[in-house]
């Protein structure tokens, strides 16, 4: 039977366009949906271009119509969680339709997800047990390649995710009622990410000073990998209604728990705009606790340093963990994620974690990765053009693929895909 997919929302730039002209190549037929101009913009078959200029409210209604009159048979987007999305998964279970979804890789940077149904915490992987991932594992004694310290194509990522929202800004006439999944308005997304664009240099030098001074002064401590504040994962998959709720549990636990010696430090995520004011947090609620002289705030930094001298690593469920896990670090997950499984993060309460935290159980770990690496984990990446078209290599086959990667994997029809040989842009 004649595949239909219909494509939502994905990763700032041209992926979704050139991922469509593949499946057009299949023979399927492709649809997109728009709901801004950033959206259409990087559409290029204005033929195949559906619109959605209602508002939030209307979509559940809108994407109905669409399933029918286009006999629409596979559903593919970015991320779960936004509200748009969001219908779209309920949609897709209500009518059995197939559901692809991509994510930022499970493990950053050279890597993107695939996954059927949901991704993070809604991810099958949930429901795989470390000891079913073994038994179905292949050449389970391939090395476990070291996560690299940064993000594979940041520039490129930053670049079209400006010029995404300045066309949100200046061409949405035809979106009157587009409301971003996101707390702020698309102007004061924009003007934050100027400012931290002029104040790059500045910070860096000052971040550089500052990290210098820490490493050399001999403190133990503790690292916490910031997520941003609109970081649906961490929204929809923990208690936490944002980044003040997490600060505020953990520094006061810190306070509590932690040995009098050690120090928490706090790292900023690479994207991060200050729309969340987290360094404005930090130091009122060290403050309140009387712990202002052990805790510690870094806008941005290499990870791979920072983790370098960590005792442990406390997170809610960032993808930095992966990182983590792979030095034998203990890790402290506080929300749902696909690495939260029984010897990989802690089980013990956060104030005995601070005490004395576990460490993960490494072969474990390489299991799960490498379970990882043969299934939902496609070399390559979003945003740059050479890491663009290695995904895209490759993505179109798992889409058109009557299983998911892990039934694959499963049954005995898995492929073992290209690993990564030489950095990607």
């Amino acid at each position: 039977m004649s595949r239909v997919f219909l494509l939502l929302q994905g990763p700032h730039g041209p992926f979704f366009d050139r991922l469509g002209r593949l499946l057009r190549a299949s023979g399927a037929q492709v649809w997109r949906c728009a709901f801004n101009a950033g959206d259409e913009f990087f559409w290029s078959d204005p033929a195949h271009l559906l619109r959605h200029t209602g508002s939030g409210a209307d979509w559940p209604a809108h994407l109905d119509r669409i399933i029918a009159e286009k006999g629409v048979t596979d559903i593919v987007l970015y991320g779960d969680v936004r509200p748009i999305h969001a219908a779209a998964r309920m949609a897709a279970q209500a009518g059995n339709l197939r559901l692809h979804v991509f994510e930022e890789g499970y493990l950053r940077p050279f890597w993107i997800s695939y996954e059927r149904g949901g991704s993070n915490g809604h991810s099958a992987l949930l429901d795989i047990s470390l000891s079913d991932m073994r038994a179905t594992l292949r050449d389970t004694t391939a090395e476990i390649r070291h996560p690299p310290a940064h993000w594979g194509d940041m520039r490129q990522h930053k670049a079209y995710g400006a010029f995404y929202h300045f066309l949100v800004l200046v061409a949405n006439r035809r979106y009157r009622q587009f409301a971003s999944h996101r707390s702020l308005p698309v102007f004061h997304e924009f003007r934050l990410n100027l400012v931290r664009l002029m104040l790059t240099p500045f910070h860096s030098l000052t971040r550089a000073v500052q990290w210098r001074r820490f490493r050399l002064s001999g403190h133990p401590y503790l690292l916490v990998p910031m997520q941003l504040e609109h970081d649906s994962n961490m929204l929809g998959h923990s208690p936490f209604a944002g980044n003040r709720d997490f600060v505020e549990r953990v520094i006061a636990e810190f306070a509590r728990s932690a040995p009098r010696h050690q120090h928490l430090l706090f790292k900023a995520h690479p994207l991060e705009d200050g729309r969340a004011r987290n360094r404005r947090s930090i130091r009122e609620i060290a403050e309140r606790h009387g712990v202002s002289d052990r805790v510690h705030y870094f806008r941005g930094g290499k990870l791979a340093d920072m983790m370098a001298h960590a005792r442990a690593i406390i997170t809610v469920n960032s993808t930095a963990a992966q990182q983590a896990l792979w030095r034998g670090l203990p890790v402290k997950a506080l929300g749902r994620a696909v690495y939260c499984k029984p010897g990989l993060v802690s089980g013990q309460s956060l104030s005995d974690f601070l005490a004395h935290p576990q460490q993960p159980d490494t072969t474990a770990y390489r299991i799960f990765r490498n379970y990882l690496l043969q299934t939902s984990q496609v070399p390559g990446g979003f945003y740059s053009r050479r890491s663009r078209a290695h995904a895209l290599r490759l993505v179109a086959d798992l889409i058109l693929a009557p299983e998911d990667p892990y039934q694959a994997l499963a049954s005995g029809r898995f492929h073992r895909r290209q690993q990564i040989g030489e950095v990607l842009d």
